[in-house]
């Protein structure tokens, strides 16, 4: 469901089998993470994140991680023809970063905010058009899934079980239905969902 200006928040984000999106050694630990996210399926969900999104939100993480690495891939003519086209996607988006230490946009065409992510989307949502992507990162999602704020979920499964880490789905959350619309498993046991949120 979109609201009176068309526009969709979905959120992208991968997880082990036991719901973590990082593994035991904190925020940087992605190593259970490593050998899927370069998979067939991994790539293609990949592509259908952006395809509709003309706004990425982010987190200051997320942000400056990001700008180390896909600009980099938006000019590798040897990149994956899907990395790539996401990459420039990314470089090329309204990027917003929400943020209470950042002073300056790292990116071009970004611009900081320090506000609640719920006030952020209802700014966003008030003008322009296409979806509104929450780009993995999870100090935003998690705060939309609380104000049951966000209309699509993509989501990456990957079989392994991190035994610790931060879990995206945290206790108190509103209860809410979601209609399974795309489903896709590769060949290492990755699992690419689509959800929309149904009202």
């Amino acid at each position: 469901m979109t609201d009176s200006t068309g526009r969709r928040v979905t959120a992208n984000l991968s997880l082990s089998l036991d719901g973590r999106y990082h593994g035991p050694g904190g925020p940087a630990d992605f190593s259970m993470f490593a050998p899927y996210v370069t998979s067939e399926v991994a790539r293609d969900q990949l592509t259908r994140i952006w395809e509709g999104a003309t706004t990425a939100l982010l987190g200051r993480g997320n942000a400056e991680g990001f700008l180390g690495y896909w600009p980099a891939v938006a000019s590798d003519e040897h990149a994956d023809p899907r990395d790539r086209g996401y990459a420039k996607w990314l470089v090329d988006t309204e990027k917003v970063v929400l943020s209470t230490t950042l002073t300056e946009a790292p990116w071009e065409h970004a611009r900081v905010v320090n506000a609640p992510a719920a006030d952020v989307v209802a700014e966003l949502r008030a003008g322009g058009a296409g979806d509104i992507l929450v780009n993995s990162s999870p100090s935003v999602i998690k705060p939309l899934l609380a104000a049951d704020l966000i209309d699509r979920l993509y989501l990456m499964i990957f079989p392994e079980i991190a035994g610790d880490g931060q879990r995206l789905f945290d206790d108190g959350f509103p209860s809410t239905k979601w209609q399974l619309t795309h489903q896709e498993t590769g060949t290492l046991g990755e699992i690419a969902l689509v959800y929309d949120r149904v009202r």
